[in-house]
C-alpha cells in the first residue's frame, strides 16, 4: 500500500440491518460485499487513539441525503449507537486495506442541512458504572427486563389523533380518556405517522382540563411537528418511587431499589435519626 493510492473507507450498519458504505476516493470502491460510494458528502477526521481505555476520539460529518442519512432518522434515533468500522484501503487494489477504527456513533448534532457524529471505540462501555446502585428509588426502567410491567397492558397506553401541537412539545387533547392526572408524565409520546413518525419525546408535565381535555408538554420539542390527525401514542411513566411500583403498577415484587435505607443525614448524623441508635 502506497501513499498516493491510499483512501479511507467506512462502513456504518444500524441496528436494524441498514448499512451504507463511504469514501473519501472519487471514484466506488467495494469489497466486504459493501459499495463505499463517494458521493454522499460525508468525510472523518484525523482519528486520534490512545493506548490506555480512552475513547477513541474522532467525528463524521457531512451532508443530509434523501437517500443516505436522512434528518429525519437522525431524529428518530435510528442511527444511535450505529456500529461502525473504517480501514486505509489501497484503491487500486482494495484486498489491501488496514482497518483502523472500529466502534459505534454516539452523540449526533445537526445544523443547516448537516450532521456531526461523534465516534466511540471499542473501549467505550468500559467507562460506563457497574453493579448496583443503591438507592430508595428503583434501578430499573419500566418495560424492561428487570421491571417485568407489560407496557401494552390495560391502562398503561392510549393511542389519539393530534388536535393542536405548538412547535412539537405542547400536544391538546379533547374527550381524552379518564387517566389520573399526571399518569404520563415521564412517559413517552410515540409519533405512529405522517411525516413526524417515528419520533419520541419524554413527557414533562400531563394536565387533565376541564371537560375532559388532556394537555401534554414534553421536555424538548420534535424536530419534526406533527400535524393535525397524525396519530401518537402516550405510554404511563414511572416516578421510580415504591408506593408507585405498587399502587400504580400492581409490580412491587419486581422493585429494584432500596425504600428502607436510611437518609443521607441520618448517615452523617445518627444521633439526630429519630431513634434509629444502630441497635
Amino acid at each position: 500500500m502506497t501513499t498516493t493510492t491510499t483512501c479511507r473507507a467506512w462502513v456504518i450498519r444500524r441496528g436494524d440491518g441498514l448499512t451504507l458504505g463511504f469514501t473519501d476516493h472519487d471514484a466506488r470502491l467495494r469489497f466486504g460485499n459493501v459499495t463505499f460510494r463517494p458521493d454522499h458528502g460525508m468525510s472523518a477526521r484525523a482519528l486520534v487513539q490512545g493506548s490506555g481505555l480512552s475513547v477513541d476520539n474522532s467525528e463524521a460529518e457531512g451532508a443530509l441525503s434523501d437517500n443516505a442519512i436522512t434528518e429525519r432518522d437522525l431524529l428518530a434515533g435510528l442511527w444511535d449507537a450505529a456500529e461502525l468500522k473504517m480501514w486505509e484501503v489501497d484503491w487500486s487494489d482494495p484486498a489491501q486495506r488496514r482497518l483502523v477504527f472500529a466502534g459505534s456513533l454516539g452523540e449526533v448534532s445537526r445544523s443547516r442541512g448537516a450532521f456531526r457524529a461523534e465516534l466511540r471505540g471499542l473501549s467505550e462501555p468500559l467507562n460506563a458504572p457497574q453493579g448496583r446502585v443503591y438507592h430508595p428509588r428503583c434501578s430499573a426502567r419500566l418495560g424492561d427486563g428487570a421491571c417485568g410491567v407489560d407496557l401494552s397492558g390495560p391502562g398503561l397506553q392510549t393511542e389519539r389523533a393530534v388536535e393542536g401541537c405548538e412547535e412539537g412539545r405542547l400536544f391538546r387533547f379533547a374527550g381524552f380518556p379518564a387517566f389520573d392526572k399526571a399518569w404520563f408524565e415521564r412517559g413517552v409520546l410515540l409519533v405512529l405517522d405522517g411525516e413526524a413518525g417515528g419520533l419520541r419525546g419524554t413527557v414533562k408535565n400531563d394536565i387533565a382540563l376541564p371537560g375532559g381535555g388532556r394537555e401534554v408538554e414534553l421536555w424538548q420539542g420534535l424536530g419534526i411537528v406533527p400535524k393535525p390527525g397524525d396519530r401518537v401514542r402516550l405510554t404511563a411513566g414511572c416516578d421510580k418511587r415504591s408506593v408507585t411500583c405498587r399502587l400504580k403498577f400492581d409490580n412491587y415484587l419486581n422493585f429494584r431499589g432500596f425504600p428502607h435505607l436510611p437518609s443521607e443525614d441520618w448517615l452523617l448524623a445518627p444521633q439526630a435519626g429519630g431513634g434509629r441508635g444502630g441497635s
